[in-house]
């Protein structure tokens, strides 16, 4: 049904006003709270009138107290509609920033709430919590409505090193933080606030193998977070690999297999 166009026999005059209202201020998707605040409370048994609009399917349902109109499937908005403060993060993120060619299977919300998976019209979306110190590096995208947040190209890489559970699998993220233009300010910026330092360790190494451009900072940066302990270059890799001392890592991937990764971006 296009926007504006109902059939009256089909909807009661109070259905039809709040529909208007709806078209009015260009809402697809909107809490209850936020529709009830925009009619200054015009409507008789509100409630009633949202719970049968989305049973004549005019809305559809997407959690207590969440509705959108019955055609709206934006999963980014709605994802991030799904949880307080919620942003695309991590391999959803990275796929919109063009980082990654593989769509992921769920998509992934950074939160500092906790919340289970949640499927939604048919595709499941899945939560990080994080502590709020994390919580850095968001930026909107989007207009009215439709907005969304979504951590920006360096903090999406820097949450991808933090919890790489939530990636596609370290080759991915090689080849992405190859191919990435990065502020380095923003990247130790970042860091500090995610305060992991492997991760740091790992960013720091890579920057320097690549020669990426505009790392020289953070290279010295990273250097000067390194403690005794060993870390292995691919965290979610085997423990065997020789040792750099330099930058304290185990590589658990040579140098010759990440020169090979992000010799794919060739092609």
């Amino acid at each position: 049904m296009a926007r504006g166009t109902y059939i009256s026999e089909n909807l009661t005059q109070p259905q039809i006003e709040m529909m208007l209202l709806l078209d009015e201020y260009e809402m697809d998707i909107f809490t209850l709270q936020e529709l009830q605040e925009l009619s200054a409370h015009q409507f008789d048994n509100f409630n009633e009138l949202v719970e049968n609009l989305s049973h004549k399917k005019i809305l559809s349902r997407i959690e207590r107290g969440k509705y959108c109109r019955s055609n709206f499937r934006d999963e980014k908005v709605i994802g991030t509609r799904l949880v307080e403060y919620g942003a695309l993060a991590y391999w959803s993120a990275l796929n919109l920033h063009g980082l990654i060619k593989q769509f992921p299977n769920s998509v992934f919300i950074q939160t500092t709430k906790v919340k289970p998976p949640k499927q939604v019209f048919g595709l499941t979306y899945k939560f990080v919590k994080i502590t709020p110190k994390k919580k850095t590096g968001i930026i909107k995208e989007g207009h009215g409505n439709h907005s969304y947040a979504i951590s920006d190209i360096e903090k999406t890489i820097v949450d991808y090193f933090d919890l790489p559970q939530h990636t596609g699998g370290f080759a991915d993220l090689i080849r992405a933080f190859d191919t990435a233009k990065v502020s380095e300010d923003k990247m130790m910026e970042y860091c500090k606030a995610v305060n992991n330092l492997a991760a740091t360790n790992r960013i720091g190494y890579l920057s320097e193998m690549l020669d990426k451009k505009g790392m020289k900072s953070f290279i010295r940066f990273a250097k000067d977070q390194l403690t005794q302990t060993y870390n292995p270059l691919g965290p979610l890799g085997v423990e065997t690999g020789k040792y750099n001392a330099e930058w304290k890592l185990k590589l658990n991937i040579s140098e010759a297999e990440v020169l090979k990764i992000v010799s794919q971006n060739c092609y």
